[in-house]
């Protein structure tokens, strides 16, 4: 993208709208970062700028597909925000993942890797969302106060074997991360 893109015109969908805008696709995709973490804990859980989702890159054109009338904007080289022409609004962050068939594969790490039949959960009402120990790998990268928050709101909630995969993938990805501390504590 030439220059910087206008932040002021975020305008965000909520989870249930991309939900339902993309209901026919086939692809696997799910709701990503603070959203997913919110979704994991019940919804409520704090205020959103803005919305993520995951979806396999090479299959990226499906999704665009189904958002026909709206503007893929490419901010780099995995990530698309999709614009509403008439306002200008930003209505969604759209990451593309690398992936082998039916498997995702972490961008930071490819070692790190899960069927996505394991990663993608589903709220009562069948809106996907990433596992929140792969959306904490992933906050884990700039661990800003919001994102200590959402680790601190997940950990009672994970259980042994969450906490262990996401301690082991935070030593492949970010060895000696502070975060480390209190996944020992916890386990």
């Amino acid at each position: 993208m030439q220059g910087e893109p206008d932040l002021t015109k975020w305008d965000a969908w909520r989870p249930e709208e991309v939900t339902r805008r993309l209901a026919g696709v086939k692809t696997p995709w799910y709701i990503a970062a603070g959203w997913a973490i919110d979704l994991f804990l019940g919804g409520g859980y704090r205020e959103h700028e803005d919305l993520e989702i995951a979806v396999p890159q090479d299959r990226l054109p499906e999704v665009a597909g189904a958002l026909g009338g709206f503007e893929l904007v490419a901010i780099n080289a995995h990530q698309n925000w999709v614009r509403e022409p008439e306002t200008g609004a930003w209505r969604l962050d759209i990451f593309g993942e690398p992936c082998d068939g039916d498997t995702w594969l972490c961008r930071r790490d490819d070692r790190i890797r899960m069927p996505y039949a394991d990663l993608i959960e589903r709220t009562a009402d069948g809106i996907p969302y990433g596992r929140p120990e792969i959306v904490l790998l992933f906050k884990a990268k700039h661990a800003r106060e919001k994102d200590d928050a959402d680790l601190a709101a997940v950990l009672p909630q994970l259980g042994p074997h969450r906490r262990r995969w996401l301690a082991e993938a935070l030593n492949l990805v970010h060895p000696g991360h502070r975060w480390l501390t209190a996944l020992r504590a916890t386990a």
